[in-house]
């Protein structure tokens, strides 16, 4: 596992994070001992950051991530990185709340659900235009003071809504939404984070599945998955990126890769991006992802994805308010 310090936070981490969305019911439902396997499983790999949040599941996440690694955070607690996020109520009247009180309590009870005295990385989940960022940033600065917290970073924030943020305390990471059909940050935030030397640690690089290959037109999801409401996975939309997946599968075996190593290999090359974080329900798809990091892709391989990626339709994904 190739490992990188996380900015200006200083945290050394896996260049690959597991990230626990997916264990929260937000994507119907799993089966949980396949998953208490496949976050030990990471471990055993080298993993040693996790990324979860309040928000998934209200918590539910949380507990399994924290079950799941029991052991390790009771005898190896510094060896485990553990980022959790906070700030959103999904389904609430006020779906995004970086209030004081709500971070603070949420912080509260991020501990006891991962049954932790601290959390590494504390991020605050989507940018709640309603409170000031200055008191966002002051809580959480109050947080780090208190040792209940180690480090902060923000999720979703655009580069005006960073340097917001910074007015009161810098931002550590960073981490966004950042794969072959999204690629927003480019223009704006990417350029911002490596000015300020900030941790990016990006969020769906399989594009939420797409990049499996494990879709097909035909494909359908459960309703208690949020891509059942997605346009990104139905009708045109989805039968055009479908062809440019194909082009790229292609493109994979010929490098002896599969696609989800050649979709997560592409967006640990970009500048300023020090982590992919993905997830899995089961342990057998771990070890391909986690030897992405291990993949070198050369220029003539960036330029022939770029030749192909420009025939996709850009996608958008999930918000607490349902789906951007």
């Amino acid at each position: 596992m190739r490992f990188t310090v996380l900015g200006r936070s200083g945290l050394r981490v896996s260049r690959v994070a597991f990230g626990t969305w997916q264990l929260g019911g937000e994507w119907g439902s799993f089966d949980t001992d396949a998953a208490v396997a496949a976050i030990r499983h990471a471990r055993e790999l080298g993993v040693n950051l996790f990324d979860t949040a309040q928000g998934y599941g209200f918590g539910a996440s949380e507990q399994l991530l924290g079950q799941a690694l029991r052991s390790e955070l009771t005898s190896n607690r510094d060896d485990v990185v553990i980022a959790t996020k906070g700030g959103i109520n999904p389904g609430g009247e006020r779906p995004r709340d970086a209030r004081r009180d709500y971070l603070r309590s949420g912080v509260e009870q991020s501990l006891r659900a991962l049954g932790i005295d601290h959390i590494d990385l504390y991020q605050v989940h989507w940018p709640d235009q309603d409170t000031p960022a200055e008191e966002t940033a002051g809580a959480l600065q109050e947080l780090v003071d208190e040792g209940k917290i180690r480090h902060v970073g923000v999720s979703n924030y655009d580069a005006e809504q960073l340097a917001e943020f910074e007015h009161v305390r810098p931002v550590e990471t960073l981490q966004p939404p950042y794969h072959l059909f999204r690629r927003g940050i480019e223009e704006g935030v990417l350029p911002y984070t490596i000015a300020h030397d900030v941790g990016v640690l990006v969020y769906s690089p399989l594009a939420s599945g797409l990049l499996t290959g494990a879709f097909d037109e035909n494909t359908t999801f459960a309703d208690d998955d949020w891509r059942a409401g997605s346009d990104a996975f139905r009708g045109a939309t989805l039968r055009q990126n479908l062809k440019v997946v194909a082009r790229l599968t292609e493109l994979a075996a010929d490098r002896g890769m599969s696609i989800s190593q050649l979709a997560i290999a592409w967006v640990l090359a970009q500048p300023g991006v020090h982590v992919a974080i993905v997830g899995a329900r089961s342990r057998r798809n771990i070890s391909d992802s986690l030897a992405a990091a291990e993949i070198e892709l050369t220029a003539t391989d960036l330029a022939e994805i770029e030749r192909i990626v420009a025939d996709a339709i850009p996608i958008l994904g999930a918000a607490p308010e349902g789906v951007d």
